[in-house]
């Protein structure tokens, strides 16, 4: 074979090489700023659990001002707390979770945060799908929960657990988690389409109250109040004649 020949083969075989190596350094690259999770104790229905975690910088001109954090099903917001984070940042309880936030970090700078978990659920894995912000409003959003086996774009932070120690049960509800249904809670939708059975049968129970009611009033009336009122109309009636009759009296002598 031609020398001339090779190196041409040569230089086209390093130019593939170099292009591959470009394409996966760039890929790691994209995928190097990433959320993770990690447990003191990862273990399903686990008590009083730290959570440690990291979300990596992937800006170099602006710093992280906020985290928020979307519960999995098992861990209600009111039972966890912020153990450890950036310097004045403090953790707000939402719906389906919590955020983290305080004054911008600099470029560059992972932000690190624990919080404590009063009981992990009984699961083999959870997931906490986590958006991040940045100081100049640019969002990362990690949140794709794996599924099929491939590696999602955007994974969401993913904590496995083991299985249950023997014995180990739910704990109670918290307080917060248990509290009575509100007045407004209890009471029935106006939307609801009423059962015409039960709307006769309460309109016969209302009519035949109202009978009883109206039986009641007459059986408790006494005859002896409306007799005491006609003695007063008639004594009435006897001291104005007299009245009239003696002044008659008193004009006709007078006269």
């Amino acid at each position: 074979m031609p020398t001339q020949h090779i190196t041409r083969t040569t230089r086209r075989s390093g130019l593939v090489v170099a292009l591959a190596l470009t394409a996966t350094l760039a890929t790691a690259g994209t995928a190097y700023a990433h959320a993770e999770v990690t447990a003191d104790k990862p273990q399903a229905l686990a008590e009083d659990v730290t959570l440690s975690f990291i979300s990596e910088a992937e800006s170099s001109s602006a710093g992280f001002t906020q985290l928020r954090v979307v519960l999995p099903q098992g861990i209600a917001p009111d039972d966890v707390s912020l153990t450890d984070g950036p310097k004045g940042w403090k953790l707000k309880t939402v719906q389906d979770g919590y955020t983290v936030e305080g004054p911008a970090l600099p470029a560059g700078t992972d932000a690190e945060h624990k919080i404590k978990v009063r009981q992990l659920p009984e699961s083999s894995e959870i997931a906490f799908k986590t958006v991040e912000t940045y100081s100049d409003g640019e969002v990362s959003r990690w949140i794709e929960v794996p599924s099929g086996g491939e590696e999602p774009q955007q994974p969401a932070p993913v904590l496995k657990l083991k299985a249950a120690a023997p014995g180990a049960a739910p704990a109670s509800p918290s307080p917060a988690t248990s509290a009575p249904p509100s007045a407004t809670e209890a009471a029935p939708s106006s939307t609801e389409t009423p059962d015409p059975k039960n709307s006769a049968q309460e309109n016969s129970a209302r009519e035949n109250t109202a009978q009883e009611n109206s039986a009641q009033e007459s059986d408790d009336s006494s005859p002896v109040p409306l007799i005491g009122v006609g003695v007063a109309v008639l004594l009435g009636l006897g001291a104005g004649g007299w009245w009239w009759l003696a002044r008659r009296q008193k004009t006709a002598g007078g006269s």
